[in-house]
């Protein structure tokens, strides 16, 4: 095979040098610069098609787009519902899927129950490049897994995976992990941002060109981000990750990026004995156990994707020794916390500003829509009075600058959700009130401005 042909990029500012180097010569980032490769060795489309799996090799030309044939998306069930729900109601054909999350998280095992079920009815292939396959038939034999059908391969080299592919026709394929893989292209080390980039262009590649669903796990940073280049993300058709809180049995599986359906949309499972369960109610594991209302608390409606999520928003309001009292939000973006208390201040005539203010979303969920807005005001008033909201009471809605309260989308449907859940009082938008009818034993308050949804938040 003859060699390809490489370079050295700059990460920073994109600068190709032929050699590497300590410094880039153009925005003087030090180690900064990885090895890419500038073209395909040549005598790897000929190795392709003796392997058998590259498709037609054709050049491609020009075509009007109303004269191409769109075919419809047929979906394949993981025999996961939560899974199903996150990848938009199954997996596509030739669709390349990463997961990503933190060690120990769970990737592995939720793929490993995933390829199990649809190896009886799809040709899987299991490749794994951080455990032997001993350790990997040990663990599925833990969680009680069929294999019947289930194929597995010990290696981390692309090209060898690929040639192995060729031999066994799968439809679908799990790397664990694609910081593990190498090509031999490079010289650079496995888990390289070099690496890393080639060896995922390979395996989408592929992917496309036969129809393979590939499924492909990453280990995070530090920062939370998924380790390797920022392209990886950009390459494959679907990111999600898997999170959770340390030392909490549950775990959130939530789609950031997904061109076959809904970004945003969140699974929940429970870690077991027997591996991840599904959880087919999520609302109640956000709220918390106590019957008995506590001031400072507050329950919401937010939504994520296509699905309504009854969620609890906590405020403490303390008297501050700083000059500077603290704004702290976890689960909301702080800045707009501050924002809130400015209109609570404004229009609702609360004075918080010499009070430190302390918010959180049980649960470990992260609220990125503005529905918090009502909820995290009713929460921060009821700590600051010392006095729990009516019992059973559900809120959601946008509270703008002047301090009216705007409408959220899918109002019908979180009503809908807060009334299953057995809410007796709803404080909401009046654009979002229910147009005809009512929802059995929900009472719902439609207010217009923050001085009318503060005189609900008494008994």
């Amino acid at each position: 095979m003859g060699k390809a042909k490489t370079a050295y990029v700059c990460g920073e500012c994109g600068a190709e040098y032929s050699k590497w180097q300590g410094q880039c010569g153009e925005c003087g980032a030090w180690n900064a610069l990885s090895q890419v490769v500038l073209e395909p060795a040549a005598a790897a489309p000929a190795a392709a098609r003796r392997s058998g799996w590259a498709g037609k090799l054709d050049a491609p030309k020009i075509t009007a787009l109303k004269d191409v044939r769109s075919s419809e998306e047929v979906r394949v069930s993981t025999g996961i519902g939560e899974l199903d729900r996150v990848l938009g109601g199954g997996l596509v054909e030739g669709a390349v899927v990463l997961v990503g999350g933190d060690p120990g998280i769970g990737k592995s095992t939720l793929l490993l129950q995933a390829v199990a079920r649809m190896a009886a009815t799809l040709p899987s292939l299991y490749v794994t490049g951080e455990e032997s396959l001993a350790q990997v038939a040990g663990r599925a034999a833990r969680l009680d897994l069929p294999l019947d059908g289930l194929q597995a391969l010990a290696e981390t080299g692309v090209e060898a995976i690929l040639q192995h592919a060729a031999a066994a026709r799968p439809r679908l394929i799990v790397a664990d992990s694609v910081q593990t893989l190498w090509t031999e292209s490079l010289t650079a080390a496995p888990g390289s941002v070099s690496q890393v980039r080639e060896s995922a262009a390979r395996l989408v590649r592929y992917a496309k060109e036969t129809g393979t669903a590939v499924f492909l796990v990453g280990h995070v940073t530090k920062e939370g981000g998924i380790a390797g280049p920022r392209v990886l993300e950009h390459m494959v058709d679907a990111v999600l990750y898997f999170e959770g809180e340390s030392g909490s049995r549950f775990r959130v599986l939530r789609a950031f990026k997904n061109r076959f359906g809904a970004v945003n949309e969140l699974g929940v499972f429970a870690m077991g004995d027997k591996g991840l369960k599904e959880v087919p109610n999520p609302s109640a594991i956000f709220l918390s156990g106590g019957s008995t209302p506590q001031p400072g608390s507050c329950v919401m409606v937010t939504r994520e994707g296509t699905r309504p999520l009854l969620v609890e928003v906590q405020a403490l309001v303390d008297s501050s020794p700083l000059s500077n009292p603290r704004r702290v939000a976890v689960g909301l973006e702080q800045n707009r916390l501050a924002m809130l208390l400015a209109v609570l201040h404004r229009h609702g005539g609360i004075v918080v500003g010499d009070q430190d203010v302390f918010v959180n979303v049980v649960g470990g969920i992260r609220v990125q829509e503005t529905a918090a807005d009502l909820p995290v005001l009713l929460a921060v008033l009821s700590s600051l009075q010392d006095r729990p909201l009516p019992e059973k009471t559900v809120a959601f809605g946008e509270v703008g600058l002047s301090g009216e309260i705007r409408p959220v989308p899918n109002g019908e449907e979180r009503l809908r959700e807060a009334a299953t859940h057995g809410f007796r009082r709803a404080v909401v938008p009046k654009a979002n009130a229910p147009k005809s009818g009512s929802f059995k034993g929900l009472e719902v308050i439609a207010v217009e401005r923050l001085s009318q949804a503060l005189e609900h938040a008494g008994p």
